[in-house]
């Protein structure tokens, strides 16, 4: 009992500590001014949320782009680093150490410099300003995550269950639909969120690729912040950070299960 209570007061200890950064925004988003020394705003009002979820703000707008690149970026990091990270996860091949290498460099160089020679070779092929430039440009940061992740995964995968599945005249289809999928599951989820989470708050090379006329989020929420309006930046502040939050909560289950990879190998 006394190492359940300890546990519990962590969980709550830890929860209230991820919480506490987020409470200044939420007064912010409703305080008609607050001013120092002053411990809590003295007037409260709506007319921040108001103007954030109004045509004129212009923050649904972005909030969609946001979602849809994010999503797409998403979608294709997964398309691609599926099959990598099972290359890199089950065989031995010779360079596999040099591929791993390359993976991590958009992680390991510094960022500004990333961002420059990506929007130099963008420049000369027409895609800055678009938002097709903007997702492949995502891409950069975002593979590593998705593909190492599945590497991770198919390292301790068995490919013995698909032999199986095949012998028993599965198509190719039904054999990754029954066995790989499910077995997977837990590990691709894992990296599509990192995906998501990486390519949602892409403020630099949005910025640089985008050309200013693609406005994501965070593109908006530095330009409030700068403007110093507080209660509108908190308001926008609370919508950024709403997706990620939405997404964990609905793929915490799946992520977190235990033996899900045998379980959903040998489920029928």
């Amino acid at each position: 009992m006394r190492a359940d209570r300890l546990k519990t007061l962590a969980a709550l200890v830890l929860a209230g500590w991820l919480i506490l950064p987020f409470l200044p925004l939420a007064i912010w988003s409703v305080a008609h001014g607050w001013r120092f020394p002053d411990l809590l705003p003295r007037d409260y009002s709506t007319k921040a949320w108001a103007y954030a979820l109004s045509d004129t703000a212009g923050v649904l707008e972005s909030f969609a782009l946001t979602t849809f690149i994010a999503l797409t970026t998403t979608l294709l990091a997964a398309l691609i680093g599926v099959p990598a990270g099972r290359a890199l996860g089950l065989y031995r091949f010779k360079g596999k150490a040099l591929v791993t290498l390359l993976l991590l460099a958009p992680a390991i160089l510094p960022g500004i410099a990333v961002v420059f020679g990506l929007h130099g070779i963008f420049l000369r092929l027409g895609l800055t300003g678009t938002t097709t430039g903007v997702i492949l440009a995502h891409l950069i940061p975002v593979l590593p995550y998705m593909t190492l992740v599945m590497a991770a995964v198919f390292s301790r995968f068995d490919p013995d269950f698909e032999a199986q599945a095949r012998s028993l005249g599965a198509s190719p289809i039904q054999t990754f639909r029954n066995v790989t999928l499910p077995a997977i599951l837990p590990g691709l989820l894992t990296g599509a969120l990192f995906a998501f989470l990486v390519s949602w708050s892409q403020y630099l090379l949005t910025l640089a690729i985008g050309g200013g006329r693609v406005q994501t989020l965070p593109l908006l929420l530095f330009s409030f912040s700068n403007s110093g309006r507080n209660d509108v930046t908190g308001a926008i502040a609370l919508l950024y950070i709403l997706p990620g939050l939405l997404i964990l909560i609905v793929t915490a289950r799946q992520i977190t299960g235990r033996g899900a990879a045998l379980a959903g190998a040998l489920r029928p």
